[in-house]
């Protein structure tokens, strides 16, 4: 089973376009502001390039991780070892013969994208919002983005074949 780096890379810039509408003043963008304490000319100040550079590079590692939470059929390769046992390991050649393109669709991906974004993102995010004393607002705003960014990646890791 082969890493489709093109899937990854499309997933991974898909926060973006989230991001934009997502924190888009017309959305949450005024409310996540005001819940976070920034303002309009504390956000002038940043260099975006470099925070967008370093979004997407981010995003790239959680679609790697996102990968093996999505594609059921990379645990069978992770049994048999990966690299070039899958030649000399004919129950691998047949289980991806019968299984290969099983739960391969967007929809699955988003399933399973959503359950990482509820069980792994939100409780991640809470907990700093705890400690940082954030409100419960805050939270849902940050876990929200998340949990959609995680359906769109895994819907389109998932589906890509």
């Amino acid at each position: 089973m082969e890493i489709n780096f093109l899937a990854l890379i499309v997933a991974a810039l898909s926060t973006l376009v989230i991001g934009f509408i997502w924190y888009n003043p017309k959305v949450f963008g005024t409310a996540w502001m005001k819940e976070s304490g920034l303002t309009e000319e504390k956000m002038k100040g940043a260099n975006m390039a470099a925070i967008f550079i370093m979004a997407v590079f981010f995003a790239f590692l959680i679609a790697l991780i996102l990968q093996s939470l999505t594609i059921h059929q990379t645990g069978a390769y992770s049994m048999i070892g990966g690299g070039g046992a899958v030649d000399i390991k004919p129950s691998y050649t047949a289980f991806m013969a019968d299984y290969g393109t099983a739960f391969r669709t967007f929809k699955h991906g988003a399933l399973h994208g959503f359950i990482t974004g509820l069980f792994f993102a939100f409780p991640m995010i809470a907990t700093n919002a705890l400690f940082e004393r954030k409100s419960w607002k805050y939270t849902f705003i940050n876990s929200g983005y998340w949990t959609v960014c995680f359906m769109i990646m895994g819907g389109i890791i998932c589906a890509w074949q």
